[in-house]
Order: C-alpha cells, then sequence, then structure tokens
C-alpha cells in the first residue's frame, strides 16, 4: 500500500475526532486536511459558515503561523546579503535605540535572538493579538516609551509577538517595500497561495468564516483587525488548501529532492528551509522529549517519530494548526472559528496516531561500515581476532585488548554461552571495507532489538543460552571510520 492510501485509511479517526468536538461545541465550524509529499490526501469539516458545510477553500485566519512566512521573508532578505541576523534590531529600528536595557551588559537583541524567541522580552499573546491595526508612527512612540523585559536578551525563550512585529518592521526597512507586500510577492505568489492574503475578504465571499466567542450557550460574533504594524505576528487569512501547501513546501526540505521537484528556490532554497525547522531555543513546553524555538516554527522531537515541527495561531474568534513530521512529510491543518479553541489539540493527537498507524517513523540508517563492524565483533566474541585496522587506537588505551578479552568470556559464561549465529560463516576475516559508500546504507531492524542515534552507532543482541548479551558500537568521524566505542554487557532473559 502506498503512503497516500495508508494516510487516507488512517485519517479517517480524523472525521471522528472533530466530530466528537463538534458535539462538545468548542467552535461554530472546523475545517482540516491531512496532506503528504503528494499534497492533500483527505479533508473534513463540521458546523457551517455561511450556512453550509466549510470546505479546504473556506477562508480563516491563521493568526501566529503568520510568524514562519515572516521568518521565510527575513531569511530570504539573509540569503541575498541584505541583512545578517546577528546585527542588533536597531540597524534597522531605530526607536529601537530609546529602549533602556535591563542589565548595564545586556546586548541589542540581534534579529536572531527576535527569530528565536529569546530576545529577553515577555510573552504577550492577550496584548499583542489586539495591536495588529497599529500604525507605523504609533509602534515608534511605543517603543520611544520604552520596554520591560523578563530576561537579559539571548538568555532564554519567551514567546514575543512584540518581537516578530519588530522582524516585521526589519523586513520593510531591509528590502525598502511594506512587509505585507514583500512576503504577497515573494513569497505567497511564487507558491501559488492564491487564497492566503492579509486584506480580510469581502464580507460577501461565502467563503469567509468569521469568528466567534462564547457567550452563554450560543456564540458572538467578533469584528476582523485590520492590517498594520504587527501584522507580521499573524495577520494572515488562508485556507486549509493553502495552508497545506505551504507546510508542504517548508517540510519538502528534508524529502529527497526527486519526490517533490524541489519546490521554488526562489523563495528559499533547501537549506534554507532546513535552517528554519531546527530548535535553536528550548521551550520545554511538552514532557519527555525536547521541544523548542526555530525560526518561527516550534520543533519538537517526539520519542516515537522524531522531529515534529509545527505552530498553532489563536486570534479572536480563530484557532489555527500546522504540523508535520519532517521524516514521512505526512502532516494535519486544523482551523476552528472560536477564541481559545485550541485546535492544536485534535491535531496533534491525530496526528500522532496516524503516524503510527502508517509506520511513518523511518527505521534510523546505519553506514555499511557499521554493519560491517558489526560482523567483525561479533567474530570477535566468538574467538576471533579483532583486525587492528578496524579498531582506533583509543579502544586498546581505554580498556586494553587483554583485559577486554577477559571481561568478554565472564559474560558469554554469564549467558551461558553464545547460540550459533545463522550466519556466523559470513563473518569476514579481513578488515573493514575502507572504500564502502554510504549508498549502502541499511535499515536497522527494531523487533530484532537493534538501535542506532546515528549511521555510525548500532547497537544490537546476540542471544545466549541463558540470556543475551548487548553489544554496542560507534565508530569514528575518519574519511575511514574505525570502531571507537565498544561495550559489552550481559542482560538477563531471553
Amino acid at each position: 500500500m502506498t503512503l497516500d492510501a495508508a494516510v487516507r485509511r488512517a485519517a479517517e479517526g480524523t472525521d471522528r475526532l472533530f466530530a466528537s468536538r463538534a458535539a462538545e461545541r468548542h467552535a461554530p465550524s472546523a475545517s482540516y486536511g491531512v496532506f503528504t509529499p503528494s499534497g492533500l490526501v483527505h479533508t473534513g469539516s463540521t458546523g457551517e459558515v455561511a450556512g453550509r458545510a466549510p470546505t479546504a477553500d473556506t477562508v480563516y485566519r491563521v493568526a501566529s503561523c503568520t510568524k514562519s512566512f515572516t521568518a521565510t521573508a527575513l531569511l530570504a532578505l539573509r540569503d541575498r546579503g541584505a541583512v545578517s541576523l546577528d546585527e542588533p534590531v536597531t540597524a534597522y529600528v531605530p526607536a529601537f535605540a530609546d529602549v533602556v536595557l535591563p542589565t548595564f551588559d545586556s546586548p541589542v537583541p540581534t534579529l536572531r535572538m527576535l527569530l528565536t524567541m529569546s530576545a529577553g522580552l515577555p510573552t504577550d499573546d492577550p496584548w499583542g493579538d489586539r495591536q495588529e491595526s497599529l500604525g507605523d508612527d504609533e509602534f515608534d512612540a511605543l517603543l520611544r516609551r520604552g520596554l520591560r523585559f523578563d530576561s537579559v536578551p539571548g538568555t532564554r525563550f519567551a514567546y514575543s509577538n512584540l518581537g516578530y512585529a519588530l522582524l516585521g518592521r526589519v523586513v520593510t526597512v531591509a528590502s525598502g517595500r511594506p512587509y505585507r507586500e514583500v512576503v504577497s510577492e515573494t513569497v505567497l505568489a511564487p507558491l501559488g497561495l492564491d487564497s492566503t492574503t492579509f486584506e480580510r475578504p469581502a464580507s460577501a465571499d461565502d467563503r469567509l468564516a468569521v469568528g466567534h466567542r462564547p457567550v452563554g450557550d450560543g456564540w458572538e460574533p467578533l469584528p476582523f483587525s485590520g492590517p498594520g504594524a504587527f501584522s507580521s505576528i499573524g495577520g494572515l487569512f488562508s485556507t486549509v488548501r493553502d495552508l497545506a501547501r505551504w507546510a508542504g513546501y517548508l517540510a519538502s526540505a528534508f524529502s529527497p529532492q526527486e519526490a517533490r521537484g524541489d519546490a521554488p528556490t526562489e523563495i528559499l532554497s533547501r537549506a534554507s528551509r532546513r535552517e528554519l525547522q531546527q530548535l535553536y531555543r528550548s521551550a520545554p513546553l511538552l514532557p519527555g522529549a525536547p521541544t523548542g524555538y526555530g525560526f518561527g516554527l516550534f520543533v519538537h522531537d517526539d520519542p516515537d517519530l522524531g522531529p515534529v515541527v509545527s505552530h498553532s495561531g489563536g486570534y479572536p474568534g480563530f484557532s489555527a494548526h500546522m504540523r508535520w513530521h519532517t521524516a514521512s512529510g505526512v502532516g494535519i491543518v486544523a482551523f476552528e472559528n472560536a477564541t481559545a479553541a485550541q485546535v492544536a489539540v485534535p491535531a496533534a493527537a491525530t496526528l500522532h496516531g496516524l503516524l503510527l498507524d502508517v509506520g511513518a517513523a523511518p527505521a534510523p540508517r546505519v553506514w555499511p561500515e557499521t554493519l560491517e563492524a558489526r560482523l567483525l565483533v561479533e567474530a570477535a566474541l566468538r574467538g576471533a581476532d579483532l583486525p587492528e585496522a578496524a579498531v582506533s587506537e583509543n579502544v586498546e588505551l581505554d580498556v586494553p585488548f587483554v583485559r577486554r578479552r577477559a571481561a568478554w568470556d565472564e559474560v558469554v559464561a554469564a549467558v551461558g554461552g553464545l547460540l550459533e549465529a545463522r550466519d556466523a560463516a559470513a563473518a569476514p576475516s579481513g578488515t573493514v571495507d575502507l572504500d564502502a559508500t554510504v549508498d549502502r546504507e541499511a535499515s536497522i531492524d527494531r523487533e530484532a532489538g537493534e538501535e542506532s542515534s546515528a549511521p555510525s552507532h548500532l547497537v544490537w543482541r546476540m542471544p545466549g543460552a541463558h540470556g543475551r548479551l548487548r553489544v554496542e558500537v560507534r565508530l569514528t568521524p575518519e574519511a575511514r571510520p574505525r570502531i571507537q566505542t565498544l561495550v559489552v554487557r550481559a542482560e538477563s532473559g531471553a
């Protein structure tokens, strides 16, 4: 079964979850879609917009998902040499020079600090969400009145809308064109995101979802804010179809180039898109695994799946979320038109379950030299000599081979001796193939107890009569890699 077919089948669970949310009255309507490297493969909706069910072309506010577009516009300017991410914001926003920094030795926030939410500014969602229509002169006046800081710039994460408003001004100054024009003409147009705009569609457009907030047992419609100096924090309108195309474009940076033909590089190269999606500043929002902020995107290192990239959007009357798995390119986008609906909750839960259902998490791959090192070590544990050319000099220096051999004999005895290997005859008698290339990588077998944290690393088990050995190797970074880590220990049980 193809990935698209498997995802379509698994995505039916998304319909059930959103139907349940509709029954619980989280929002008047919802629209969502699941995508793969091929594009949208499943869409659905609940509730009504303008008297009918929403579609993948119904327009909602994306709110803070806009920050990924802002970061893209800025990185594109960086790539053309128009800005440096390590310049102080005062180089582009002179009014910031009037801001008193929190300590005498605080650095002026740089563009990189602002991108990664580490400029020391406090979290400001309720306030920031209401500043979109602020004019440029009013923004300058706000800065000149002074700001307060939660921390010294460059030292910790705090989600700051004000920081991304500053970046919008940087885009304007560095490009010599209005921020919204830069994003519209250099990011949205090349990708064909025709329904994504900073301008509210006409009220007569029955595709437009109106935002609401709960009042008693009903919903109260809310007015739309207009574009202004804070549009770079969350001002975009979009659809499931467009936002899925945007997320897929970012996700494609991790796919083989052939998978998508490498969508328009005139916006950002694959390398720069990957740069957006790295964890630069820790943001411990989820337990159990590293989570942090990249450039306009959150990155979560899921223990089951590996890196997952996302961003939520919350504006008065709207909730939005986009999320994708970098290894497979499978993702989800979702909207609801209610204040604080938190559509990220069902979107994250369903994508995680969907990816596990379709087995989208690829097994780690290891170098051919790592596989050959395994065969050499297994032969050595059965009594053969370990070729000197296969082992780095530190191995003998760390623990002399005489002691290693004695220790190996003890752990082999502890598991009742090693069982016969089916492929023992294939164990090489020579050295590692030093001319092997990574084109011959092979996936590890999780079901067989194999583990790997990198192509140069492998853990595996060798069965004994009363237990098994856990064997671990790690190879050197040399062009002709050798074994630098060699650990063998006994594990109880079969």
